[in-house]
C-alpha cells in the first residue's frame, strides 16, 4: 500500500488506489455495461487517467445496478456463508430492489412458527434489531417492520434483506455470518409474526436485582501507581465483558464481567469509576482504583438501555447516577456509589409533531448540564428533551423535576461544542441536528445537516482557522461529514449551520463515530456498518486544516473483514486505538496508530479480545475530549 503524498510504504493508500482496491468503483462488469474496457486495460489505463470523484460517481451507479438485481441477490442469499477475510467484496446484491410482489396477497401459512422458534427469534431480535427497529418494531433510526409492513415484503425480499444487509446502514448479518442461514430465514418470518408483549419491569423488580459488591468504606482510599487515568475500557460486546488495558504499556490489567452488549462506559466526574451499561439493561460500577480493576455493585434499572450518565454539577459531583430505558421506557436515578434505586419515571407521551402517544419512547443520549444541576435526556420517539433537576432528590420527599423542550422525533446520540455550553444531537431519521443551549435551557436551532441519518457518536469539535468553532458529523446512509458553526457570537455567519461538507470516497454511508483531539491535526471517522468489507475494515483521516480526506487507513491482512470501528485517543492525544471488531469465533484486536505517522505501531489481541467494540479512555472520557 502506497502512501498519497510521498509514496512511502504504509499501512495507508491514496484515495485512487483505494476506490479501485475496495471494490466499489470500476468492476469489469459495469465498465461493460458502459462500454468501457476489461480488467487488464481498466488496471492499465483507467486506473491512471479518472479522478476520484468519477470513480464515485461509477461506484453510485453501481449501486443503483445493483438495487436492479433481485435475481443475483437471491442467488447470494442461497450461497449461505463463505469463507471472510479475503474474498471478493463485490455487493451487488447489497440493495434489494422491491418488485412489488405482496406477501400480503396469498395465506400465511408459511410464516407460522412453532414456540420454541418464536422464542428463538424474540431473542436474536432483541441482541440484533430492537436498536434500530424497537420492541415494537414500529421504527427510529431503522425502519417500521410491524407485520402489515414486513408481510408486504414478503419472505424472500427479507432474507435477502437480512442477509445482504444496504448501504442506507443495515448490516449484513447473514453475509457476515452473524447470523447463520438459518437464523436468515427464521427471522425473515418472525418479523412477519405478531409482535410479543413485552415484559414490564418496575421498581421491586430493580431493587431485587441490586447487588453490592463491595461496600464504599471496603474501597480503596488511595489510587493505583499506574497512570490509571490512560486506562482503556474495551468493550468485548458478544461475550458480556469490559477489559481494562493500561493506555501507557497496552497491558492487560483485568477483565471485568458486565452486561450482555455494553453500549457505552461512561466515568464517574472524578474518573474513579466506570458505569457500564448493557444492551440487557445492567449497570456495573467498576472501581479503576483497585490493583486490578473489578466490579463493586451492580443494577439491572431496566430491561434494555443505552445511556447513562453521573451528576456533575458543583455540590453534586458522583452523588447520583442516571440510566436512560429502551424498554420500558424510563429513566431510573441511582446513588453514584452503590448503585442503589431511588426513583423511576416513564418517558412514554406525545411525540412533538402530531401528538400522537407514543410507549414506546425510549431514552437516547443523556448528558450532564455544566450550568444547572440538571440531566439533558433525549426522548427518541417523542423527540423531546428533558432537562431533570436532581437538586431536590436529598430529604424526606425526595423529587425530581422535568422542563420539557420540544425539538424533533427520533433523537439519537451527540455530543457537546468547544465551550461546553451547546449540546447537539442528532434527530437521525429527519437527518437533522438539534442544539440546545444549556445556559439558558432553550433549543436554539435544528440544523440540517444534507446528508442521509446523522449518527455522530459524541461527535468532533474543531477550532478552524476559518469557519471558527466546529462540530462534526457523520452518516450511517451517507458518505457525507457535515461540519456544523458552533460559534453564534463570534462566527454568526457560520452558527447553526452546515460550514462545510466533505464526501468520504466509496458509496454508502455506515459511519459510527468520528474523533479528534486538542493536540491532534487529524479527524478520523469509520465506516463500519458500510456492507463493502474494504470501506467497513477502513478508518478515513482527515486534515483539520483542509477538512479534506486525506489518507485511508486499512486495518492489516489478518483482521480483514472484521470490521474497524470506533476511534478513541489516548491521554495526550498522541495515538488512536481502533476495534477490528470480529465475530465472536474469531479473535479481534485494538489496532494503536501513531497519530503524526499513521502508522501502526501496536497490536493489542489474544484469544481473551472476543468482539472488541467501543473503548473508552479515562481522562478523554472524563473532560469530553472528542
Amino acid at each position: 500500500m502506497v502512501d498519497e503524498e510521498d509514496g512511502a510504504a504504509q499501512n495507508t493508500i491514496s484515495e485512487h488506489e483505494y476506490l479501485n482496491m475496495s471494490g466499489t468503483a470500476i468492476r469489469p462488469e459495469i465498465q461493460r455495461s458502459m462500454g468501457g474496457t476489461g480488467p487488464q486495460e481498466r488496471s492499465n489505463s483507467i486506473a491512471d487517467s479518472i479522478s476520484s470523484q468519477e470513480n464515485i460517481m461509477i461506484a453510485r451507479r453501481h449501486w443503483i445496478a445493483a438495487s436492479l438485481a433481485l435475481l443475483s441477490v437471491v442467488m447470494v442469499v442461497a450461497s449461505g456463508c463463505g469463507p471472510q477475510g479475503n474474498g471478493g467484496t463485490a455487493n451487488s446484491g447489497n440493495q434489494v430492489a422491491d418488485t412489488g410482489r405482496t406477501g400480503g396477497d396469498k395465506a400465511h401459512d408459511d410464516i407460522i412458527l412453532s414456540e420454541a422458534d418464536m422464542e428463538r427469534g424474540k431473542q436474536i431480535y432483541f441482541d440484533r434489531c430492537a436498536g434500530c427497529h424497537g420492541v415494537l418494531r414500529k421504527g427510529a433510526t431503522g425502519k417500521n417492520i410491524e407485520p402489515d409492513i414486513s408481510r408486504k415484503k414478503g419472505t424472500a425480499y427479507l432474507e435477502a434483506m437480512i442477509h445482504n444487509g444496504s448501504p442506507a446502514g443495515m448490516p449484513e448479518w447473514g453475509k457476515s455470518c452473524i447470523l447463520s442461514p438459518e437464523e436468515v430465514k427464521l427471522m425473515a418470518k418472525y418479523v412477519q409474526n405478531p409482535v410479543p408483549a413485552p415484559p414490564e419491569w418496575s421498581m421491586p423488580d430493580i431493587k431485587a436485582s441490586h447487588k453490592l459488591l463491595v461496600p464504599v468504606d471496603k474501597r480503596p482510599t488511595t489510587p493505583p501507581s499506574r497512570d490509571w487515568q490512560n486506562y482503556f475500557g474495551v468493550v468485548l460486546r458478544d461475550v458480556g465483558k469490559v477489559a481494562i488495558i493500561d493506555g501507557d504499556t497496552y497491558e492487560l490489567v483485568n477483565i471485568v464481567d458486565t452486561g450482555f452488549a455494553v453500549h457505552i462506559l461512561r466515568t464517574s466526574a472524578s474518573g474513579r469509576y466506570f458505569y457500564s451499561i448493557g444492551r440487557d439493561g445492567k449497570v456495573t460500577l467498576i472501581d479503576l482504583w483497585m490493583e486490578k480493576p473489578d466490579r463493586v455493585a451492580e443494577l439491572r434499572p431496566v430491561l434494555e438501555a443505552r445511556s447513562i450518565e453521573t451528576s456533575r454539577y458543583e455540590g453534586f459531583i458522583d452523588k447520583y447516577t442516571i440510566v436512560g430505558g429502551y424498554w420500558p421506557p424510563a429513566i431510573v436515578v441511582m446513588d453514584g456509589d452503590t448503585l442503589e434505586p431511588l426513583k423511576m419515571m416513564s418517558t412514554s407521551g406525545y411525540e412533538v409533531n402530531e401528538g400522537t402517544f407514543v410507549r414506546e419512547a425510549r431514552v437516547a443520549a443523556i448528558v450532564a448540564d455544566h450550568h444547572h444541576p440538571t440531566w439533558v435526556v433525549n426522548i427518541k420517539e417523542t423527540g423531546q428533551m428533558w432537562l431533570v433537576d436532581y437538586s431536590a432528590l436529598d430529604g424526606n420527599a425526595p423529587s425530581l423535576k422535568v422542563d420539557i423542550i420540544d425539538a424533533e422525533r427520533y433523537l439519537h446520540d451527540g455530543g457537546w461544542d468547544l465551550s461546553k455550553r451547546y449540546f447537539l444531537i442528532a434527530a437521525n431519521a429527519k437527518h437533522k441536528v438539534a442544539v440546545i443551549d444549556t445556559q439558558t435551557q432553550k433549543l436554539v436551532a435544528l440544523v440540517e445537516t444534507n446528508g442521509n441519518t446523522p449518527h455522530p457518536g459524541r461527535g468532533a469539535t474543531i477550532d478552524h482557522a476559518e469557519f471558527g468553532p466546529l462540530w462534526a458529523t457523520g452518516h450511517i446512509g451517507s458518505n457525507h461529514i457535515s461540519f456544523i458553526g458552533t460559534d453564534p457570537e463570534g462566527h454568526p455567519d457560520n452558527a447553526w449551520k452546515v460550514a462545510k461538507q466533505i464526501e468520504l470516497p466509496g458509496a454508502g454511508g455506515g459511519n459510527l463515530f468520528i474523533k479528534t483531539h486538542p493536540n491532534s491535526n487529524h479527524i478520523y471517522a469509520d465506516r463500519a456498518l458500510n456492507p463493502d468489507q474494504m470501506l467497513a475494515d477502513s478508518i478515513f483521516v482527515m486534515d483539520k486544516s483542509t477538512l479534506e480526506n486525506k489518507k485511508t487507513l486499512v486495518i492489516p491482512e489478518e483482521f480483514r473483514g472484521h470490521k474497524a470501528v470506533h476511534i478513541e485517543f489516548n491521554r495526550a492525544g498522541t495515538e488512536i486505538w481502533v476495534a477490528a471488531w470480529g465475530r465472536k469465533d474469531q479473535t479481534g484486536a485494538i489496532l494503536v496508530y501513531d497519530d503524526k505517522t499513521l502508522e501502526l505501531k501496536e497490536t493489542i489481541t489474544g484469544d481473551w479480545m472476543v468482539t472488541p467494540t467501543g473503548h473508552f479512555n479515562v481522562y478523554n472520557t472524563v473532560h469530553d475530549i472528542y
